[in-house]
């Protein structure tokens, strides 16, 4: 079996394990507190630290692996990026107290003190700028070095920024934005059988990726309004037409649409006179 590293907690191992379960590779445990699980006949899942991932995969211990492109970046590890899942969704951002004068990261005085779990990125993000500073490293709650006077500035991964204005603080730029990340290691994706188990992997997720923001569309058309028709649901490449059994003067219409196209499109289909519309969820797409 092939391992595959995920987060051992938190939102990114219930989305990680959704999407793998969606593909086809539900996580098979043999006891509620079990480290290890399968997916499928030819994938094992280790759970691990999402900051230790990529150490994992790089060094061997895992062929594949899903971690945020933060992590990887603050490793700095070799690794073969292989697709993006689109969730996790965050940035690493530069904030200060709400009361200081600093409007950009220029202006912070050269010396102050960082407080940061992410030394490595911290470090290079203000060295490009040739301001020296004082990292202060902290495994969490950054927010608060600031009001207990540990640090001037804090370097921390925001979402929406709600804990950042809660604490008074206010962001000053953004370092990095960031999503969970699929990964492989450099020597298993050089050997041609590894790589081809892998890409099938790559492939079943990116077909459930795809099919979330898509839906299937069928719907009874008048055959005298099918061009216009097929300018409405033109798919993905171009509606399929049945014939309707006893329909005469009707065809089928069935497509692929956008899900937030699809109230603009049945609009536009019930005003060409079409009957039984039915919109429907895809588990998977393959263009």
């Amino acid at each position: 079996m092939l391992r595959i590293a995920l987060p051992n907690k938190g939102r990114l191992s219930e989305r990680a394990l959704e999407l793998f379960e969606r593909a086809g590779l539900k996580a098979e445990f043999t006891s509620a507190r079990a480290l290890m699980a399968t997916l499928g006949r030819d994938f094992q899942a280790i759970f691990v630290r999402a900051e230790d991932i990529t150490e994992f995969v790089a060094d061997g211990a895992a062929e594949l692996g899903v971690t945020g492109a933060d992590l990887i970046a603050e490793n700095g590890r070799e690794v073969e990026e292989l697709l993006d899942l689109e969730f996790g969704r965050c940035r690493l951002v530069v904030a200060v107290p709400e009361k200081s004068e600093i409007a950009h990261p220029a202006d912070i005085p050269r010396g102050s003190r960082v407080a940061t779990s992410f030394p490595r990125l911290t470090a290079t993000f203000f060295e490009e700028m040739g301001t020296p500073i004082a990292i202060a490293p902290v495994s969490g709650a950054a927010e608060i070095a600031p009001h207990l006077g540990v640090a001037d500035v804090i370097v921390d991964l925001v979402s929406t920024g709600s804990t950042l204005r809660v604490n008074n603080l206010r962001e000053v730029a953004t370092i990095l934005e960031s999503t969970a990340r699929v990964i492989a290691n450099k020597a298993a994706w050089a050997n041609p059988e590894t790589r081809r188990r892998l890409d099938g992997l790559v492939t079943a997720l990116q077909s459930v990726l795809r099919a979330e923001r898509k839906r299937y569309l069928m719907a009874n058309v008048p055959k005298d309004r099918l061009a216009e028709v097929k300018k409405v649901i033109p798919g993905l490449g171009g509606p399929t037409i049945v014939e309707v059994s006893d329909g005469d003067g009707w065809v089928a219409a069935h497509s692929v649409v956008d899900e937030d196209l699809v109230y603009e499109t049945i609009t536009k289909l019930k005003e060409l006179g079409a009957q039984g519309i039915l919109v429907t969820r895809i588990e998977r797409l393959m263009p």
